[in-house]
């Protein structure tokens, strides 16, 4: 009856017992319980014939279950291992047409087993032969960077293209949105050469029409030029061929205090400043009209210094263990991680 969690239905009840325990007559109980004497009357005797139990609610009546278990079992197993014959996957109305049962019905059972045939994800396992090095290497820079060093990770985002709208965007009003034409014209594209600070989340960018390594070379110098000579350089870097061309190489031994580390193919997701990249599509250029490639440059260059007033690191949480262990759950869920 005192406890807090106890249903208010069932504490009722238990005062009603207590109260009768005590010697009270039924029409007391009544009179401080607030409720009708057949109510005290009715729990009371359920008490006496089956204690406890006796004042829990009983089954109500309702009408008998039509799904039954096996016919759960033929929507799931439907969903999982079978396609309809014209379409890629099932809908709701598809599975109550095929298995005779409502639409509701199946939607009902879809969301208790947690099945979304409407929906996918795209992924890519990397075949590298070095990827569990190379995950711990990259993570390792993150969790565990080296003292008196700076880590850096950097890539180019190529073709950022200086897109003008077709036709006038009319501006939000209360209750409609901001709308733009489907269609628009290019103006030419630019290259943005980024290298995050993974303690601090500044960045170094560089612009450039083109991403040769001619223009990796001076950003590399860029980068020379603004860390501190004191500072070992640690760059997380890509596969991009630009990146291992001789002439890439001898800048490095000529500036040895520079480690490049690289990411295992199809695995740019290891690299933070990806994330960036992505910060700076949705909140600049997804929704941006450009005129010209220099209208774009300027407007990236002034979202650049913006973040550097204010900049947010974003924090590397998962081990390399933890990352090959969900590689490894992958693999055993594909019919052909063997090959």
């Amino acid at each position: 009856m005192r406890r807090r969690s106890t249903a208010q239905a069932l504490a009722l009840r238990s005062r009603i017992v207590l109260a009768c325990a005590e010697g009270h007559s039924i029409a007391e109980v009544s009179r401080r319980l607030g409720i009708a004497p057949e109510t005290v009357r009715t729990w009371r005797r359920r008490f006496l014939d089956r204690g406890l139990e006796g004042l829990c609610d009983e089954p109500r009546p309702g009408v008998p279950r039509k799904i039954t278990d096996a016919d759960i079992e033929k929507v799931i197993v439907k969903t999982l291992e079978e396609t309809p014959k014209n379409a890629t996957h099932w809908s709701t109305r598809s599975m109550a047409a095929a298995t005779g049962m409502s639409q509701s019905t199946v939607s009902r059972i879809w969301r208790a087993f947690a099945l979304a045939p409407h929906r996918s994800q795209a992924f890519k396992l990397s075949t590298d032969p070095l990827f569990i090095d190379k995950v711990r290497d990259v993570v390792g820079l993150y969790l565990d960077p080296p003292e008196k060093a700076l880590v850096l990770c950097v890539d180019e985002k190529s073709q950022i293209q200086a897109l003008d709208r077709s036709q006038p965007v009319l501006p939000m009003m209360p209750g409609v949105p901001e709308r733009r034409s489907h269609d628009y014209v290019r103006a030419g594209t630019t290259t943005l050469f980024a290298a995050l600070e993974v303690a601090t989340g500044k960045v170094i960018g560089s612009l450039h029409r083109r991403h040769r390594a001619a223009e990796f070379k001076k950003f590399l110098t860029k980068l020379d030029r603004e860390v501190p000579d004191d500072l070992e350089v640690h760059l997380i870097l890509d596969n991009y061929a630009t990146h291992k061309t001789p002439d890439i190489k001898r800048w490095l031994l000529a500036h040895p205090r520079f480690h490049l580390h690289f990411t295992p193919t199809s695995a740019s997701w290891l690299n933070l400043v990806e994330r960036w990249f992505a910060e700076l599509t949705q909140k600049k250029l997804k929704r941006g009209v450009h005129r010209s490639v220099q209208a774009l440059e300027r407007d990236i260059r002034a979202w650049l210094t913006d973040w550097n007033e204010h900049p947010r690191p974003f924090v590397w949480t998962k081990t390399a263990d933890e990352i090959l262990d969900k590689v490894a759950a992958y693999c055993h869920r594909i019919s052909d991680s063997g090959h």
